[in-house]
């Protein structure tokens, strides 16, 4: 009679028959990266501005890039067209000083992100407009003249 061994998704062979399983280096690996930090070494980091979330849409005239990016001024953007590679970016600094009789307190923070696209040919880079409300960044990106979808139309046979 011959054992029967399982062979695993992840290609290791495992002996069925054993009572004892014993962790491999790479469960231990896996446990360690997979594990969630205490909040001690998490609570006082990345409490800048995280990569926002981007919605693209498209239309038969053009694309919309909208990005959430809320608590921000319009003049904190940049946005750079270079060669059909569209560049979003921020950069905010914020600093505060609080003076007592005993003390002086003093903060101060920095956050900056930078999403970069690459435009499409058929995108009127002339044409390209922006605007910042409620939190929302918008960007319309048209798309040129012969590239627009046009609508369908029956022909006739002659």
């Amino acid at each position: 009679m011959s054992n029967l061994v399982n062979v695993p998704k992840n290609g290791g062979l495992a002996n069925t028959n054993s009572n004892t399983s014993f962790p491999t280096l790479s469960h231990w690996i896996d446990d360690i990266f997979n594990r969630d930090l205490p909040s001690v070494f998490t609570s006082n980091f990345n409490t800048g501005i995280t990569l926002p979330k981007v919605n693209i849409k498209e239309t038969a005239d053009d694309f919309r890039v909208e990005m959430a990016v809320p608590g921000l001024k319009k003049s904190d953007f940049q946005i750079d067209l270079d060669n059909q590679l569209l560049s979003i970016s921020t950069e905010t600094k914020n600093e505060s000083e609080q003076k007592g009789e005993n003390y002086t307190r003093r903060e101060f923070g920095y956050s900056s992100f930078k999403r970069t696209f690459n435009l499409p040919e058929s995108v009127d880079e002339e044409k390209i407009k922006a605007n910042y409300q409620d939190g929302i960044l918008s960007i319309f990106l048209p798309k040129k003249e012969e590239a627009k979808q046009k609508p369908a139309r029956t022909i006739k046979i002659s």
